[in-house]
């Protein structure tokens, strides 16, 4: 396919502004900041998204195989006494692309502000004003439509295991704001995470309505700075950086559906999934051009309730997910997304949330997938144990061993991994899950291991 060189000729017909370099912090969408308003951005992005989407339109695949964009995640450097500045330039740069998205066929299913971790700028607030504080935050990002995951509470294990506590006591009082724990790194297993973790899992679970409180927290190992995907997203730069989730299960489904062998099967999914991959990165990186630093495309193909990818690895399988050559499976749509000539970000692997995909869920109910097989798929690369519903009086000593299962293979293969786990009180195995978020799908708990 032809491909036209969006990012240099937007830059020369609507961005001349970003050829001349500013001062770290003043620019913002191409321009110093004193001569910026938001009245000016609005009309730059304008002016951006005509050129922008008449230069694609011609090249964008047929809009009946595309995936879903999951997330457009900005990333960004919170100062406390601006905030607001900050998240609402922030939201002046995801419209538009999101509009620029939609505009050349790419559904955007949300947006997303991610931040450092979050003691880094509550400090030298009490708890009780860090908590006023995130009640202002998510009020606020509740107004304005967007996710904000505020970056983890331990990212070391000699970090301060309180601000794990308040982790959990934010996420309960919250509608939107997602953080996470760092259970594994370079520097090793960190146990003393690991039971903090643990701790929150079970605060969350006995203080949230249907123990829902879990959908919006992870324990991660080896996950990289600038994720998109939530919970685990955290960042660790100066500002302004963005990346790109797909949900993109369907064209897993549409490239394994007619493949007759694990090496076409693998061709298949690299080429389908690697037309689109090029052309949403190539609207990202004219993107890039508007002051927003492009940081990536995290390939994993996140599904969502019926689009399923559970549905298509059976589709290869020929039977049910959780059968022999599963982990088969999960091998070649992992080699095919690591082939794929964009710049990556993320996890990049194979997504397996039991409770985000209808498939998953009802083969979970039905006993053909368990923890343990979840964390051997894990090992050729996946994303760990993900939304997985637990009986509610699972102990916290049970969650750590648990959560020390995918640190110690994390660690194994210096690889990333997350685990979010759903205890859900006063339910025991036999019974069905009660949750009532969007993305979530119900299925039975079983008994533990």
């Amino acid at each position: 396919m032809r491909r036209t060189n969006i990012q240099g000729l937007v830059a020369q017909t609507v961005l001349p502004a970003c050829t001349e370099p500013a001062p770290a912090g003043e620019r913002v969408l191409g321009l110093r900041r004193h001569d910026t308003s938001l009245v000016a951005q609005t009309i730059l992005f304008a002016l951006f998204l005509f050129f922008a989407a008449a230069l694609v339109a011609s090249a964008a695949p047929g809009a009946a195989q595309k995936p879903k964009i999951r997330a457009i995640t900005a990333f960004v450097r919170l100062n406390r006494a601006n905030y607001a500045d900050q998240i609402q330039e922030a939201l002046v740069f995801l419209r538009a692309a999101k509009k620029q998205f939609e505009q050349t066929g790419y559904e955007v299913e949300t947006i997303r502000i991610t931040t450092q971790p979050f003691p880094e700028y509550t400090k030298d607030l009490s708890p009780e004003q860090a908590l006023a504080f995130f009640r202002d935050y998510d009020a606020l990002a509740t107004k304005e439509g967007f996710d904000a995951a505020i970056g983890q509470a331990m990212v070391k294990d000699t970090d301060d295991a309180s601000q794990a506590e308040l982790l959990a006591k934010i996420i309960a009082q919250s509608k939107i704001l997602e953080g996470s724990i760092v259970i594994a790194g370079e520097d090793g297993i960190h146990w003393r995470a690991i039971h903090a973790a643990a701790g929150v899992i079970k605060y969350l679970e006995a203080n949230t309505p249907h123990s829902q409180g879990n959908f919006n927290f992870s324990a991660t190992a080896f996950v990289p700075n600038e994720t998109p995907f939530y919970p685990g997203s955290y960042y660790t730069g100066q500002g302004n950086d963005f990346a790109i989730g797909l949900q993109s299960a369907n064209v897993v489904a549409d490239a394994f559906a007619s493949a007759k062998s694990p090496g076409e099967a693998e061709t298949r999914l690299k080429d389908l999934l690697g037309v689109y991959a090029g052309e949403i990165e190539g609207i990202a990186k004219a993107m890039g051009q508007t002051g927003w630093k492009y940081g990536g495309i995290d390939l994993s193909p996140a599904p969502l309730k019926d689009v399923s990818i559970g549905g298509a690895i059976e589709k290869y399988l020929g039977a049910p997910v959780g059968s022999s050559g599963t982990l088969t499976a999960a091998a070649i749509i992992t080699r095919a997304l690591r082939a794929i000539p964009v710049k990556q970000a993320g996890y990049s692997g194979l997504m397996l949330p039991v409770l985000e995909d209808t498939v998953l869920a009802q083969r979970w109910t039905e006993g053909k997938l368990t923890l343990d097989s979840l964390l051997a798929y894990s090992a050729v690369c996946g994303t760990g144990l993900d939304t997985i519903p637990l009986p509610g009086d699972i102990t916290q000593e049970q969650l750590e061993k648990i959560l020390g299962d995918v640190a110690s293979l994390a660690y194994k293969w210096t690889k990333p991994l997350s685990a979010r786990l759903q205890p859900v009180a006063g339910k025991k195995p036999g019974d069905m899950t009660e949750f009532s978020d969007p993305f979530l799908v119900n299925a039975k708990i079983q008994p533990l291991p």
